[in-house]
């Protein structure tokens, strides 16, 4: 087969939906097929494009609350039909088709057969149900040339249901199992002691709830005297969480600002306990997946995302980051039960086999098959 994998943001920055389209691409490579990037042109890039990425039209700067990032402007359509047309592909799969522009201008040209990935969720606020009824006309114009509908969550598909009236598919998110191998991975030296380390991964913004892993770390730390929290990423709320750390003296507290993948995998592999208290936007929750494949047990905000992941034993993970007292209780259960804490890690380590993108593309491919036997059964 020969396919296009269109990605909305620059391709070339950190992010979920391209690290997804990344790892499908490199796994349906690995069996033959033939695949290509459609993304935006990338400002961080200097050298010419690299093989089997196609950048087309402009890029657009979107600065929100919380982040920034390139999307696609536009591009004209002299440009896409002329990928088109030379390319020739069977299938254009679509990551957020929904955002504009480029996605759209494809989907109205493309002969192929096109499959769309969903992968946002939104919070269930007045002004987002506000937005979905302006948005709604414009999704169902763009989706009607689209064959098959997929989403990464049950959340992402509810969400993803107020304005698309066929049958969603859920393919999840996923991981690289190949590169979570805990035997393979250097302890963290600054943390390789005897004192219990608690892991936060991630932007420090609203949303992430870093605030209340703050304050419940505070009085788990005034129980115990062998805890310390480590706090990774950057964000809107640095300052305002450094301050509150001096303000209340709260101690054994580690801000390390971002980190490599090799520091993050060191750093799971160190730690005792990670903590994702998340309160809302999560549509996945691929940081819950890479501590169970660290073989780190953990805790999650109880937010439509991340009980779409933690099931079965995992129900002993959620917890509501906004109840503190249970929350300290949590986290001191699992820091300190020896047992619990194996049983989460032993769980944890088979259930996230099930994500590997390599059963992931499994799954794409079949849905390619499926629609392009139908596709030639029609002709």
């Amino acid at each position: 087969m020969k396919i296009g994998i269109v990605c909305p943001y620059d391709y070339f920055r950190n992010g979920g939906v391209k690290e997804h389209v990344r790892s499908v691409a490199e796994e349906l490579r690995d069996r033959g097929h033939t695949v290509k990037i459609i993304t935006v042109p990338s400002p961080d890039r200097e050298n010419p494009e690299p093989e089997n990425v196609i950048q087309l039209g402009n890029a657009a700067l979107i600065n929100a609350p919380s982040t920034s990032y390139e999307l696609s402007a536009s591009a004209t359509p002299g440009e896409i039909d002329g990928m088109l047309d030379e390319e020739q592909f069977d299938i254009i799969h679509f990551h957020e088709p929904m955002v504009p522009v480029m996605s759209g201008q494809i989907l109205a040209r493309s002969n192929a057969i096109n499959v769309a990935t969903f992968h946002a969720h939104r919070s269930e606020d007045l002004s987002t149900k506000t937005l979905d009824l302006i948005h709604m006309p414009y999704h169902r114009n763009r989706t009607k040339y689209i064959n098959y509908v997929t989403a990464v969550s049950e959340a992402a598909a509810v969400y993803l249901s107020k304005m698309e009236e066929r049958d969603i598919h859920i393919v999840p998110n996923g991981i690289e199992l190949k590169k979570f191998k805990p035997d393979a991975v250097e302890l963290y030296e600054e943390f390789n002691d005897d004192v219990k380390t608690v892991l936060y991964v991630g932007r420090l913004e609203k949303r992430k709830g870093v605030e209340y892993l703050l304050r419940a770390f505070e009085v788990l730390r005034e129980q115990n005297d062998d805890v310390r929290l480590v706090i990774t990423g950057d964000g809107p709320k640095m300052r305002m969480l450094k301050t509150y750390v001096e303000q209340h003296n709260v101690p054994d507290v580690h801000f390390l600002g971002f980190v490599s993948e090799e520091d993050k995998l060191k750093l799971l592999k160190t730690c005792d306990l990670f903590v994702s208290p998340a309160l809302y936007g999560e549509s996945f929750g691929i940081v819950l997946l890479e501590a169970m494949a660290m073989g780190i047990p953990m805790i999650g905000g109880d937010n439509d995302g991340y009980v779409t992941v933690l099931k079965e034993k995992g129900l002993l993970s959620l917890v509501n980051p906004r109840h503190q007292d249970e929350f300290v209780r949590r986290m001191d259960l699992i820091l300190h039960d020896a047992e619990i804490s194996e049983q989460l890690v032993k769980w944890g380590f088979e259930y996230v086999k099930q994500f590997d993108y390599a059963k992931i593309t499994d799954q794409y491919v079949e849905i390619y098959e499926k629609l392009l036997n139908e596709k030639e059964s029609d002709t």
